[in-house]
C-alpha cells in the first residue's frame, strides 16, 4: 500500500508565534509516537506562514494517527496517496 501524507496551512500573527510552535512541538511528539512523520515548514517570504505535513505507512495508519490527536488538522479526511512514478 502506498505511503499516506496530510497538509494543512496555517497563518500566524507574530504575537501568536511562539504559541503556535509550542502546539506544533506537542503535534509532533504525538505523531511520531504513533509511527508517524511530522514537519512543518514556514514560508520565507511570508514569516507566520506554515504549512504541515504528516505521513503514515500507509492511510489507515495516518487516520488513525489523526483520530488520535489532540489537535486534528481541520481536514483530516483528505488524504493524499504516494504515486509510484515506475
Amino acid at each position: 500500500m502506498p505511503r499516506a501524507l496530510t497538509m494543512q496551512r496555517t497563518v500566524v500573527t507574530p504575537g501568536d508565534r511562539a504559541k503556535f510552535l509550542e502546539h506544533a512541538k506537542a503535534r509532533a511528539a504525538h505523531y511520531t509516537s504513533v509511527g508517524c512523520q511530522f514537519w512543518l515548514f514556514e514560508e520565507l517570504a511570508l514569516p507566520g506562514a506554515f504549512v504541515e505535513f504528516t505521513e503514515a505507512p500507509d492511510a489507515t495508519m495516518l487516520r488513525d494517527a489523526h483520530a488520535s490527536a489532540a489537535e486534528p488538522p481541520l481536514d483530516p479526511a483528505r488524504v493524499y496517496l504516494q504515486v509510484e512514478l515506475a
